[in-house]
């Protein structure tokens, strides 16, 4: 009978590691914020992202409160620049006259790189605006 009351309480202490440790995985997984910034009156997206090496898409991406067109960006707020495996600091500011295959030459990555780091900027490239900040890194960044 003591064996099977030892058996008890073991698998017992066993299944609430396991659900302790379970919470805790689920932790792990969730995106580390490793760049941040705190937003002062008049910043703007395309500036915040511009000074701080982010792009745009990135900025928004990972503060859905901002908004994709910015109306919820807010002085004090703490934005997450970059999440841990999920970071493009490589970036270029749109200027006049710039289509995609134009900075994918500059920055010497395929155009195909450039579109997958921007999934906001359609195909045709037909939606990039002076003033954006595209993400320009040779690989392909997840979001996911």
């Amino acid at each position: 009978m003591f064996s099977r009351v030892y058996a008890h309480v073991s698998v017992l202490i066993a299944a609430s590691l396991y659900s302790a440790n379970a919470g805790l995985l689920a932790v792990r997984d969730d995106p580390v914020c490793i760049r941040s910034y705190t937003v002062v009156s008049g910043d703007t997206c395309d500036a915040i992202s511009a000074a701080q090496n982010t792009s745009t898409f990135q900025l928004a991406h990972n503060n859905p409160i901002v908004g994709t067109d910015c109306s919820g960006l807010q002085p004090g707020q703490v934005l997450c620049l970059g999440f841990e495996g999920q970071d493009c600091s490589t970036v270029q500011v749109v200027v006049a006259g710039d289509s995609c295959s134009k900075i994918s030459t500059s920055a010497n990555v395929p155009l195909a790189t450039l579109l997958a780091n921007n999934p906001n900027v359609n195909a045709a490239c037909t939606n990039i605006y002076v003033g954006e900040v595209l993400c320009t890194a040779s690989t392909v960044i997840d979001y996911a």
